[in-house]
C-alpha cells in the first residue's frame, strides 16, 4: 500500500487525484511533531508546506519512504542532502503561484510610486494634499530582477507588457535577453536600477545578500520588492538605508524576522517600526496565497507525482 501522509493543509485535489490512482491518503496536519515521528513509519509519500522541517532526524522514521510533496516553491525546510543520499524525490510546485506572486508584486510597485499609503493615511487624518503625494510613472522606471526563476519571470513577463525596461541578475542562467529583458549582471543593475525586485530561494549564498552596503552600493535611490525569503534582506540594514534616502520605499511580503514556519509571533516592535513609515508597504507573506494558486499548488504537484517529474533524484 503506498501511504502518503498530509503534515500540512493543502488543496483537496492532490488528495483526490492520488487517491484515484491508487494512493492511500491520510491527514496528519492537526498533529504535533512527535505524533507525526511515530505515525510515518510505513509513509510513501510525505506532503508538506512549512509547519515542520523535515530534517535526517525526522525522516529516518520513514524507511520506505518515496517522495516528499512541497506545496509552493521553497525548499529550505526540506534535507536535500540527505534525499539524495537516500534518493528520495522531491516535488515542489512554484508553477502554481506565479502569476500570483507577480501580480502581488505589480502591485506593490504601482502602490510604491503613487504614495497609495501615505496619501491614504493623510487622508485619514483629514489632510487633502497634492502635491505631496504626486507620484511617478511605472514606464519610466528600470527593474532590477534577482533571480529568474519562475517567480522572477513572471514579474518579467508583465513588465515587458507593460514597457517596463527590466535588468535581469540570475547566477545560474543565461540567454534570457529579449526586447525590454536584458541578462545583466550586479554591477550594471547597481548603475542603472531603480527598482530592485528579489526573487531568489534562501541559500547561504542569498541569506542576508541584501544588506546595507548592498543598499549603498545603487546610484540611484531605488524601491525594493522582497517576497522570496525573509532573511534575504537584512532589516537593520533596510532601515539604515531607508534613513539616508538610499531606499525611496519597500514592498515586503517577507521579513527577516518570520520563524521558519513563516509566523511572526516575536519581533512585534520590527512590524510597528516599518508600519510607521509612510514609504514601506507589508503583507503577511501572502504574495502566492490566492484563492486561484491555492487550486494550482496542489494541482501542480499531484501531476509531477503521478508523471514522476521529480526536482531531482537521489544520486
Amino acid at each position: 500500500m503506498k501511504k502518503v501522509y498530509f503534515i500540512d493543509v493543502v488543496h483537496k485535489v492532490l488528495k483526490d487525484e492520488l487517491s484515484k490512482n491508487g494512493y492511500f491518503c491520510e491527514e496528519l496536519s492537526k498533529e504535533p511533531l512527535n505524533e507525526v515521528r511515530s505515525k510515518i513509519k510505513d509513509a510513501f509519500g510525505l506532503v508538506i508546506r512549512s509547519r515542520f522541517t523535515l530534517n535526517s532526524g525526522l525522516l529516518k522514521n520513514a524507511p520506505g519512504l518515496n517522495f516528499i510533496a512541497r506545496s509552493g516553491s521553497g525548499l529550505e525546510n526540506i534535507d536535500l542532502d540527505y534525499c539524495k543520499k537516500r534518493n528520495i524525490k522531491v516535488y515542489n510546485s512554484p508553477e502554481g503561484n506565479k502569476e500570483a506572486v507577480a501580480d502581488h508584486c505589480l502591485g506593490f510597485l504601482l502602490s510604491l510610486l503613487n504614495k497609495f499609503k501615505n496619501a491614504q493615511k493623510e487622508i485619514g487624518a483629514g489632510k487633502w494634499r497634492r502635491e505631496e503625494n504626486r507620484g511617478l510613472e511605472l514606464e519610466k522606471q528600470i527593474v532590477g530582477i534577482i533571480g529568474f526563476g519562475h517567480n522572477g519571470s513572471a514579474f518579467a513577463k508583465k513588465l515587458e507588457k507593460l514597457g517596463v525596461r527590466t535588468l535581469i541578475y540570475d547566477k545560474y542562467k543565461s540567454g534570457f535577453s529579449k526586447g525590454n529583458l536584458k541578462e545583466s549582471n550586479l554591477s550594471e543593475i547597481y548603475k542603472e536600477c531603480t527598482v530592485i525586485s528579489f526573487h531568489v530561494p534562501l541559500t547561504e549564498e542569498t541569506r542576508y545578500m541584501a544588506d546595507y552596503q548592498f543598499f549603498k552600493s545603487f546610484v540611484n535611490p531605488v524601491f525594493v520588492l522582497n517576497i522570496s525569503r525573509g532573511k534575504v534582506v537584512n532589516t537593520r540594514g533596510l532601515f539604515r538605508a531607508l534613513n539616508e534616502g538610499l531606499i525611496l520605499g519597500a514592498g515586503l511580503d517577507v521579513l527577516e524576522e518570520e520563524s521558519s514556519d513563516f509566523d511572526l509571533k516575536e519581533s512585534k516592535e520590527v512590524i510597528h517600526e516599518l508600519n510607521e513609515l509612510p514609504n514601506v508597504i507589508l503583507t503577511p507573506h501572502v504574495a502566492g496565497w490566492t484563492k486561484e494558486s491555492y487550486y494550482k499548488l496542489s494541482k501542480v504537484l499531484a501531476d509531477k507525482i503521478l508523471n514522476k517529474k521529480a526536482l531531482f533524484r537521489g544520486l
